[in-house]
Formats: structure tokens, C-alpha cells, sequence
């Protein structure tokens, strides 16, 4: 007995990739690529049926060989402050977590790239799952359909921007990355533009090469240490990469007239949190075309580590490593760390439950 073709999965076709589906697989006139393509990214369409200008036919044939395959939503939880995370399940039965991030009268969604991630870096919770696998464009993009539907349902604010923070080191999956930030920018469809994507990255130089080239994102990247030394310890793995390689690349990314490279620095109280740490990583910057960061550890709920590897900085060491940091005209900000009473902030995702 011959086992039956897989379903295609719609939301894991690009723009092109539709279009040939549609009229070499189907036999459907190109036109009805742009209405399928509408439904699927603009109106958010979760059936087939919902579809109401296509035709019956085509209808038929999309039903027989296809799906339009959205994360599951298992478990919702709200923070405090209006942060919300999102437990989702994804078709094989593996979860992820995805953020929603209250920013005035819109939010900023922060995406997952992998099931898991194999960075290990000591202060992150993410990295303590270990791998599993890379997500595809269509469960990286599906976060963003399932976030939107969300903050519709409860009558929240629109999503603006769009942050690649979330489980994952995104450019160790940078073929499914690239593919969902070009579908992301489609106009025709999420519309949300390069300028409004941010990709977080710890630092591999030939895949920011490949970003830089593509003009599709800005990078995030994640230092945390102002020397190799300390780089070694706290993320072993990433401190491959030697940071003179890595800054080196990063200078010769390509930048529009009012982009920067953003560093992102995760103060971990008595670690790297120093005036002497400050003065280091003015050394390693101070030249460079950069905003910092500054992001105080938000060490994991009891429930998951009862005795955190690390503490939270003193508020009081924060200002005065941002005030020497700005008084050597390096930009600087305070990132608050939103969601924490439900373990949404960042280095926190773990797939806690309800």
C-alpha cells in the first residue's frame, strides 16, 4: 500500500515558493497565488475554507494536499506589568515560548529560531534545554500570526516590531532565518520592515556576513563580558570566536545612514558589573559605531534553579556603569526587564507551564 504524500504546510512556502506551487502543482492561475498569499499573511487565515474568493475548485485541490499549519497555543500567562507569553506546540509535539512585550500603545513580539539552543551560556536558562532542532519559516513566522490573533481576541494593541531574542541562537538556523525575515517584510503581507526586525545573535562571523549582505535585519549582539578572558567563561561557546574576529566583522557590517551595531550586556551583580568593566568595555568600543544595552540578570524562578549561578546587580553599580559608559560618549540604555514574575524576561524562557 503506498503511504500518501505529506501536506504541505503553506506557511513554509516564500512568496515564489507559493507561486510555483499554486500554478506548476495545482494548475491555477498565478493571480490566485497573491489571493492565497493575502489570506495567509495579511488576514491571518486559519482554514482553508475561510478563503471566500477562491475558487471552489482551487479550494478542493488545497484541501486535498495542504494546510495551513499555525502553532498550537498551550498554556497563556500575563505578567504584571502586561507582558505575555506564549507556551506553543508545534506539529511534531515539540514547544516553544514566544513574548508579546507592551511598549506603549504597540507591542514587540519576541521570536523563537530553535527548539532548545546549543550556546550553553552560563547565565541563560534557554541554554540549559540543550538542542533539539532548528524551527522552520513557518513555525518562526507562525509565532508571529498566533501573537497577532492574540492581541486581537483580548482587544490589546497592534505588533510593530519584531525581535529574534527568543529560544534559539537564530544564526545557527540562518536558511529558515532569512527566508522568514523576507516573507516578514512582504508588504503584501506582515509588512513589518527591516528597520522594525532585530536579530540577536551571540556572534558567528560568516552568517553576519550573510545578514549584513542580505539588508534584511539589523543585528543584537550579545557580548557580556568586555574581554576574551571573561567572554570564555561566561559563554564558553561563543568565546570561540575570538572578540577581535568577531568586532571585526561587525565593523564592516553593512550599516544604513542612521543604523548602529547594538551590544547587548547582561550584568550579572560582582561579575562584570565594575567601573573597571566599564572602562574595559569602553576600550573594546569607544571607536565603534554601537549603543549599548545594559540588561540586569534576571536570575530563573525557585522552581526552576532554587540556587541561581549568579545574582542581580546592584541598581546603584547600573547607573554608574551607564553614566562612565556616557561619559566617554558611548550611547547607552537601560533595558527593563519585562515579565519577570512569569519568567518571560530574557535568559528566562524554559517551557514553564501555566
Amino acid at each position: 500500500m503506498t503511504a500518501a504524500a505529506p501536506m504541505t504546510n503553506l506557511l513554509n512556502l516564500t512568496r515564489s515558493e507559493l507561486e510555483a506551487f499554486v500554478v506548476d502543482a495545482l494548475k491555477q492561475p498565478r493571480f490566485r497565488a497573491d489571493q492565497l498569499w493575502h489570506w495567509l499573511w495579511r488576514r491571518g487565515a486559519r482554514d482553508i475554507s475561510e478563503m471566500t474568493n477562491l475558487s471552489k475548485d482551487l479550494k478542493g485541490k488545497l484541501a486535498e494536499c495542504a494546510v495551513i499549519g499555525l502553532p498550537a497555543v498551550d498554556v497563556v500567562r500575563t505578567s504584571r506589568d502586561g507582558t505575555i507569553k506564549l507556551l506553543l506546540r508545534l506539529a511534531d509535539g515539540e514547544r516553544v515560548e514566544t513574548v508579546l512585550i507592551p511598549m506603549g500603545e504597540h507591542y514587540t513580539q519576541c521570536l523563537s529560531t530553535q527548539v532548545g539552543c546549543a550556546m550553553a551560556c552560563t547565565f541563560c536558562s534557554t541554554g540549559e534545554l540543550g538542542f533539539t532542532r532548528n524551527m522552520t519559516m513557518g513555525e518562526i513566522l507562525g509565532q508571529v500570526l498566533v501573537g497577532r490573533a492574540h492581541l486581537a481576541q483580548v482587544g490589546l494593541g497592534a505588533l510593530k516590531n519584531v525581535v529574534f531574542m527568543g529560544m534559539g541562537e537564530p544564526l545557527m538556523n540562518l536558511t529558515e532565518l532569512l527566508r522568514a525575515l523576507a516573507t516578514l517584510g512582504n508588504v503584501e503581507g506582515l509588512s513589518i520592515a527591516s528597520r522594525r526586525s532585530t536579530v540577536s545573535s551571540v556572534g558567528i562571523p560568516h552568517s553576519l556576513k550573510i545578514l549584513g549582505d542580505s539588508g534584511l535585519a539589523v543585528p543584537a549582539i550579545s557580548l557580556h563580558a568586555p574581554t576574551q578572558e571573561l567572554r570564555e567563561k561566561l559563554m564558553p561557546k561563543a568565546a570561540r570566536v575570538p572578540l577581535d574576529e568577531l568586532l571585526a566583522c561587525l565593523d564592516a557590517y553593512p550599516l544604513k545612514q542612521r543604523e548602529r551595531v547594538t551590544y547587548e550586556y547582561i550584568m550579572l551583580g560582582g561579575v562584570n558589573d565594575s567601573i573597571q568593566h566599564a572602562k574595559q568595555l569602553v576600550r573594546l568600543l569607544g571607536q565603534r559605531r554601537c549603543k549599548v544595552n545594559l540588561i540586569g540578570y534576571n536570575p530563573p524562578p525557585p522552581e526552576i534553579a532554587p540556587n541561581p549561578p549568579y545574582r542581580a546587580p546592584d541598581p546603584a553599580a547600573v547607573l554608574a556603569f551607564q553614566e562612565y559608559l556616557r561619559s566617554k560618549r558611548i550611547t547607552t540604555f537601560l533595558r527593563r526587564s519585562m515579565g519577570q514574575d512569569i519568567a518571560a524576561a530574557c535568559g528566562q524562557l524554559k517551557l514553564l507551564e501555566g
